[in-house]
């Protein structure tokens, strides 16, 4: 099978390089630099799965750069382009999937077309309607930054929106690229596939936002959140995961999908998950004003999200750093994907002993072995030392 992927962030190709074990994959994508690293067979995302297959594997992928690119002799196109929430709209940004989706139709009206972008609820069928055709699905995809290619391979569910055989073939396409041959798929109608994901991931935000609460309380009324969070989390309704507290949740997903579903909901009694999106600024504000109480330079120990990240897309850390120079505060920063000499007025310090001797306080949203020798001036809220 020859399929076209559009994007080449962690969802494209995370995607392409799991199909390429069986299919001819092409991947294109605006920016060239990133095509050069595909063609030579080094990842342009920090995914250590996908750095290891497209140096080892015998996958059939190239990567084109997408003004050059022709959709035409693909049977399959999966859409997997950036949808940014815009904050003054209150929606995602879909310019750039419903582009693709008009070059793939315009080249070829008979290749089925897979957003995998994450969209609003009824955009699917809005396309679809739009192009007087039935090609267009959903495919929701569950990943974790960092660990794409692993689900990608190993996947919690299948989820395809079309409910026609159309969807049906794609799903067995994905499970035949699967490490999980007993994977649950489910076919749903294209609504049901965009509000499955939308859901799953504010429910994920809302455990996060739950047990940042927990740590708020502890915090403030001088408890052990461990205690508090191993107490909870041994009942086996609840368990542990996404349970461990930290500055706020923040990334790619959760902070525009919950938006997003809050914005979907409007004209629809709720308040959950208008109340994820205010408990997730309170978390931060408040990890802000514990910080302000500390005397001294401030330093920021990473900025991305999460180890084993490149990410610092909505960081809440990005949140707590601008509050502390809108407080006139003196703030370093260490993170080692600056390269620059300052970020956002900032110093950058490079040497992590220059860092450590430098701040009177270290703010890490996870704790690292590489801060174990100076553990008595980090604020962390981590609790498991893990993410």
């Amino acid at each position: 099978m020859k399929i076209a992927v559009a994007g080449l962030g962690y969802v494209g190709l995370a995607n392409a390089v799991m199909l390429a074990a069986h299919n001819t994959v092409i991947i294109t994508d605006i920016v060239q630099a990133k095509v050069d690293m595909v063609n030579n067979r080094v990842s342009p995302i920090e995914d250590m799965e996908i750095k290891t297959a497209l140096a080892t594997e015998p996958l059939d992928i190239t990567a084109s750069h997408a003004d050059d690119f022709d959709f035409s002799p693909f049977p399959y196109a999966i859409i997997a382009t950036p949808t940014n929430y815009n904050e003054k709209t209150g929606k995602f940004d879909t310019q750039s999937v419903e582009s693709v989706i008009e070059s793939i139709i315009k080249a070829n009206p008979g290749t089925i077309i897979v957003i995998r972008s994450t969209i609003p609820i009824g955009f699917t069928r809005l396309m679809n309607a739009r192009h007087n055709t039935d090609k267009i699905l959903f495919a929701p995809e569950f990943l974790r930054e960092g660990k794409a290619l692993y689900d990608s391979r190993n996947p919690s569910r299948i989820v395809v929106g079309g409910n026609t055989p159309l969807a049906e073939a794609f799903a067995d396409i994905l499970l035949a690229s699967s490490d999980k041959q007993d994977a649950e798929v489910l076919i749903t109608s294209t609504d049901e596939a965009e509000a499955i994901k939308l859901f799953s991931n504010a429910y994920l935000a809302m455990r996060v936002a739950y047990f940042n609460e927990i740590s708020t309380f502890s915090m403030t009324k001088d408890m052990n959140a461990a205690a508090v969070v191993r107490g909870v989390c041994l009942d086996p309704r609840i368990r542990d995961g996404y349970n461990n507290p930290s500055f706020g949740y923040g990334g790619y997903c959760l902070p525009k999908d919950t938006k997003q579903l809050s914005s979907n909901f409007k004209g629809i009694p709720s308040s959950i998950i208008g109340a994820i999106v205010e408990a997730n600024d309170a978390r931060k504000t408040f990890i802000s004003n514990e910080l302000l109480k500390r005397q001294g330079v401030i330093g920021i120990y990473r900025l991305v999200m999460k180890s084993g990240s490149d990410n610092f897309r909505e960081s809440s850390v990005l949140h707590i750093l601008n509050t502390l120079i809108s407080a006139k505060r003196e703030v370093v920063i260490y993170e080692p994907l600056l390269k620059e000499a300052t970020f956002h007025s900032c110093p950058v310090i490079a040497s992590l002993s220059e860092f450590k001797a430098t701040s009177g306080t270290i703010a890490a949203n996870r704790m690292s072995h590489e801060l174990s020798d100076v553990a008595t001036k980090v604020f962390t809220c981590d609790i498991y030392g893990r993410d």
